[in-house]
């Protein structure tokens, strides 16, 4: 694709944003920048650096681009881009460009939970067997900052949400993964039904050279198989048919037994269920049964993914700030038998909270509300169990702590965004872990 000359925008500029600049400065665009509020200096100078120009975002801005390229975050049915549309202009996402220029084989995960820590370790999977792979996407790293240091023999594992997804046109993964589909972003998408399209966009895109890995238990993912020319390869916990499967006590892979499932290092069954899926990725790109356990049973985790923080004074600690849907935190909550503390609320993204309703009247001693979403939390939770409304996460930590006892558990899985008080769900994890530091060392314990 020859860029050279040719009069580019970028839409939106945060970290995939500044990272489109850049590819796209370097392969000779002339490139302008835009977004609905003012860059830091920092961002700024970055785009000096580069000859890309800035405006504030007016509909202004889009005459003349011959090609826009949107950050993730950038809703793709804004009137400016339909008018660019009807011009002709090509309208793309930042990992489209990508996709432009990497070398290599790609690697695509996509799903509503568990794309993190699927793409995490699939990445440290085939580091770990020799097989060159760097990791990207939506997670860490965007898939335009990878370009430079693309090799033809090395994998790209991208972790893709559905935002990323709605905005491919010749984007083409080797390996493409599908692990659940629950409601999530509504609020973006406006229908489910439009949010699992945008998804399927992922296999729709592959050549029949290709390999589609879908999750066998779940109904909506698995009719992802009709829409792919791929090799569709399935995962369960519960169907032993499944290339990849669990029998209750060990994990299986193309008919032989892969490892113990004790052995796995993550918590709870979603994550036995987001290994198989990792594994079987890890042999269709060819390492073996046997660097595939080693590999595994290496894998630190992902920071903000049921995360333990510490144990102070008997009481545990864990981090689940990345869970921002329903679905996601009753993830958590299956992952969990000693009592709990249970910290929910953010924004909301029109989601029902009615599904925590029993999981919570086993499980926990409380539901910690906080942010936005804590009064419809709360009307949707009503008799289901305690309710103590907190507002803030400063104040439901200090709550739980005063009321946890040894040998019971203090979560937080939030259910929700994360916008309302804090930049994102990192920064509301880190802050998190922070107040539990300070507790630990108010007690004299380290964490």
């Amino acid at each position: 694709m020859d860029l050279r000359g040719k009069r580019a925008l970028v839409v939106g500029l945060g970290r995939s944003g500044v990272a489109a600049t850049e590819l796209l400065a370097e392969k000779g665009a002339v490139v302008q920048t835009t977004d609905l509020k003012m860059p830091d200096e920092g961002t700024l100078a970055r785009l000096r650096a580069w000859g890309a120009e800035f405006k504030l975002q007016t509909p202004e801005v889009f005459a003349g681009a011959e090609l826009i390229v949107l950050s993730p975050g950038v809703p793709a049915d804004l009137e400016p881009l339909a008018e660019a549309r009807r011009r002709g202009v090509s309208v793309i996402g930042e990992v489209e460009l990508a996709s432009w220029f990497l070398q290599g084989p790609v690697i695509g995960v996509t799903g509503s939970n568990g794309k993190t820590t699927t793409t995490a370790l699939i990445g440290h999977i085939l580091q770990e067997c020799g097989i060159p792979a760097q990791v990207g996407g939506n997670i860490g790293v965007p898939a335009s900052a990878l370009v430079r240091g693309s090799r033809p023999e090395q994998w790209n594992v991208l972790e893709l949400s559905s935002f990323q997804l709605e905005t491919i046109q010749r984007f083409r993964a080797r390996i493409a993964v599908g692990l659940n589909v629950s409601p999530d972003h509504l609020d973006r998408h406006r229908s489910f039904e439009n949010y699992v399209a945008q998804k399927a966009r992922l296999f729709e895109t592959q050549q029949d050279s290709d390999h589609a890995v879908l999750n066998a238990d779940d109904a909506l993912c698995l009719a992802w198989a009709r829409r792919t020319r791929a090799a569709v390869h399935r995962f369960s916990l519960r169907s032993g048919a499944a290339e990849a499967c669990y029998d209750g006590r060990r994990l299986w892979l193309a008919g032989e037994v892969l490892m113990p499932g004790e052995e796995v290092p993550l918590r709870g069954l979603h994550n036995l269920e987001n290994t198989l899926a990792a594994a079987l990725v890890a042999w269709l790109a060819g390492a073996s049964h046997q660097a595939i356990a080693a590999a595994v049973r290496t894998f630190p985790g992902v920071e903000h993914r049921l995360e333990f923080v510490a144990r102070v004074r008997g009481v545990d600690f864990y981090n689940d700030s990345k869970a921002t849907n329903v679905d996601a935190a009753l993830k958590a909550l299956a992952a969990f038998q000693s009592p709990l503390w249970v910290i929910l609320g953010g924004k909301d993204k029109d989601s029902d909270y009615g599904p925590l309703r029993e999981p919570l009247r086993r499980k926990a001693r409380a539901a910690l509300l906080i942010g936005a979403a804590a009064e419809k939390i709360a009307a949707q939770l009503t008799d289901a169990v305690p309710l103590l409304r907190c507002g803030t996460l400063e104040a439901a930590v200090a709550e739980a702590w005063k009321r946890a006892q040894p040998g019971e558990t203090v979560l937080l899985t939030p259910a929700c965004a994360s916008f309302d008080q804090f930049e994102n769900f990192e920064h509301r994890g880190r802050v998190f872990k922070q107040l539990v530091a300070a507790l630990a060392q108010a007690s004299g314990e380290e964490v």
